[in-house]
């Protein structure tokens, strides 16, 4: 008889989850995704290109495999002609998170994105739109047996409470996180208060996710997590913003052109700042930690690892002493060290 899965509250409540997402950049920088529209054609052409990524970021340490439905709504796939092929590719993505994740230990997300649909200067008429397209996704989530549903990205209260109310009315635990491009939400409220209103309406999770680096968002993390009373989440990019560019929209190349979203590699974080990060997430009483749009498996391990523990992909973790220039070789190879970094370089010269 199989032991039940600890569901996400019950692991919340033992420390933290770790969460790898940041899917379509990653499968876009691979050759699967048109930059653009980002919609996750991958799932119904590759399959097993997605399956692979799961399998990585489970391998690396993330505690939820997230079904790859973010921008798999319906007006997303209407404006690229497959509006229908939405309900197979929700079904299919969450087939092949299930698949994966039964591997391992992991839960499974369903995940809803922002629409593009809501207006907050008619938020009636424009919430009947958002409505329909989450109750939708969420039927496919819930004939797929998720776990809980992620809900993300917005920059509107009111469009992430509409995803609250359709999560929890279909009975999932909800996972809510904003985007914040500016200092307040789109419809007038600071982070901190959006975040306290989701959370008195029913939310699991309340945060942040994507937009900005570790720098930029962890002031605004902090702002929430003195708010709130439960469970908080963050998920940034792994890109350098700072304060005179704070979201990776702003980061400007040499040429004064956008990095985002196809030329952001130079401003990409290494794995051990994901890691600095992570710790101090976690000593700042956070508990849902993940990584967004820029994330490798890579960046996941060392994400893990800065909080103890040793997953599959620790096998594999760098061994620099083993390097033939950089390590603790032989004097013998000391021509090699010349040859390549030229005189008077000691052989084991000390590396990262």
């Amino acid at each position: 008889m199989c032991n039940k899965k600890e569901s996400l509250i019950e692991r919340l409540e033992k420390g933290v989850v770790l969460v790898a997402e940041g899917y379509i950049f990653e499968l876009e920088r691979r050759g699967y995704i048109k930059a653009g529209p980002f919609v996750p054609e991958v799932v119904l052409e590759y399959p097993e290109a997605v399956k692979e990524l799961h399998h990585e970021f489970l391998l690396a340490g993330s505690d939820v495999i997230v079904a790859c439905t973010y921008y798999a709504h319906r007006s997303k796939l209407k404006s690229i002609g497959k509006e229908d092929r939405l309900e197979e590719l929700n079904l299919k993505s969450i087939s092949l998170a299930q698949e994966v994740a039964q591997k391992g230990e992991a839960l499974v997300a369903g995940n809803l994105s922002n629409t593009w649909e809501f207006d907050h200067n008619d938020p009636i008429e424009s919430g009947k739109i958002v409505r329909s397209i989450y109750k939708e996704q969420v039927n496919w989530a819930s004939q797929g047996n998720v776990d809980f549903i992620i809900a993300e990205t917005f920059s509107h209260l009111g469009e992430a409470s509409i995803a609250l109310e359709v999560i929890k009315d279909a009975g999932f635990p909800a996972v809510i996180t904003f985007t914040t491009v500016h200092e307040k939400s789109c419809d007038g409220y600071s982070w901190e208060e959006a975040c306290s209103i989701l959370e008195k309406d029913g939310a699991d999770v309340v945060g942040l996710n994507c937009g900005r680096g570790p720098e930029t968002l962890m002031p605004i993390v902090q702002r929430i997590r003195d708010k709130v009373q439960g469970h908080v989440a963050v998920l940034p990019v792994p890109y350098r913003t700072t304060p005179k560019e704070p979201c990776f929209f702003d980061l400007k190349l040499e040429n004064s052109k956008n990095a985002f979203p196809v030329a952001l590699d130079p401003f990409l974080l290494t794995r051990f700042e994901m890691a600095d990060f992570t710790i101090k997430a976690r000593d700042m009483g956070v508990d849902y930690i993940g990584i967004c749009c820029g994330a490798g498996p890579h960046h996941v391990r060392a994400m893990a690892e800065a909080l103890g523990r040793k997953v599959p992909a620790s096998k594999y973790s760098p061994d620099i002493k083993l390097h033939p220039v950089f390590g603790d070789q032989n004097a013998k190879r000391q021509h090699y060290v010349e040859c390549l970094l030229g005189p008077n370089v000691p052989v084991g010269r000390d590396s990262t």
